[in-house]
């Protein structure tokens, strides 16, 4: 957790001028709170606090689903070959971001962003640092609109969609309810990838405790955000035709764990994470 006084004027500035609002709860900046970050508010802090009630563990899930993207990043980049991301549900911009974890092991790799709120383009500058070598861009397209990414002239002049790209849906898909057809969606983003790209998905959880995650769910409807979490059969389900890497879908904090150059760090529980991750590769 950060000093309540966490946003600048500054960023308060360009919030305004952007036309964003800042008297409500905002799900990305709630994410940018848990992760200890300072582009929040306090009408954002409230409601993640009023999370962090019910279930204390969301810094926790928030933080390993930072270092399983890290993770991923790097298994794809070392062991699998691939040097093209597009990296959809991007959220404000965390240090290191995709494309610095994967530029620290292939110079070269290319990353697309794709987001569709402004206050995530408002921050979108911090993406766009690549090495000399690579190249980042962003697109600003909303992914229940998939084919709206897919033709975005940004993306064509990134990433070239004949060779193997992965497709990163990192804690995305539990705000995509079944009313919005998320395993459509990411069934059409996979059919424009060829053979080899890869799929890396980290998705919020029920299973280790329902009863909070119904009040969790609750509170981000309150705040005007669909939250659908989903259970592991479930998550499974969007791997649906690809082959999953060891250890298929695990909790987050038990996929390559040995990936994390860390301290140890203290035991978690499954409940506190209450996210399940994986990869999986296009045959």
């Amino acid at each position: 957790m950060v000093d309540e006084t966490a946003v600048d004027d500054m960023d308060s500035v360009s919030e305004a001028q952007a036309g964003i609002r800042t008297d409500i709860p905002h799900s990305a900046r709630m994410y940018d709170y848990y992760l200890g970050g300072r582009t929040n508010y306090r009408p954002d802090r409230d409601a993640a606090h009023e999370v962090a009630t019910v279930f204390p563990g969301v810094f926790t899930c928030a933080s390993e689903n930072r270092d399983f993207m890290h993770r991923a990043t790097r298994v794809l980049a070392r062991s699998y070959g691939i040097r093209q991301w597009l990296d959809i549900g991007t959220g404000i911009p965390t240090s290191p971001n995709l494309h610095e974890v994967a530029q620290s092991i292939v110079d070269d790799a290319r990353v697309v962003y794709a987001d569709h709120d402004p206050i995530v383009l408002n921050y979108a500058r911090a993406l766009l640092r690549s090495t000399p070598a690579g190249r980042t861009a962003y697109v600003q397209a909303d992914v229940t609109d998939p084919d709206s990414i897919l033709s975005d002239d940004a993306l064509a002049a990134t990433l070239d969609l004949s060779r193997p790209v992965a497709l990163s849906l990192n804690a995305l898909l539990h705000f995509v309810p079944d009313d919005r057809d998320p395993y459509g969606i990411v069934s059409r983003l996979m059919a424009a990838l060829p053979s080899g790209s890869a799929l890396a998905i980290s998705h919020c959880t029920p299973d280790f405790a329902p009863e909070v995650w119904a009040e969790v769910e609750g509170v981000y409807r309150h705040g005007g955000t669909a939250l659908q979490v989903r259970s592991r059969g479930e998550v499974e389900r969007f791997f649906d035709g690809l082959e999953l890497i060891d250890p298929g879908i695990a909790i987050a904090d038990d996929w390559r764990p040995e990936e994390t150059a860390r301290p140890e760090m203290p035991a978690v529980s499954d409940a506190d994470v209450s996210l399940w991750a994986g990869v999986g590769i296009k045959p």
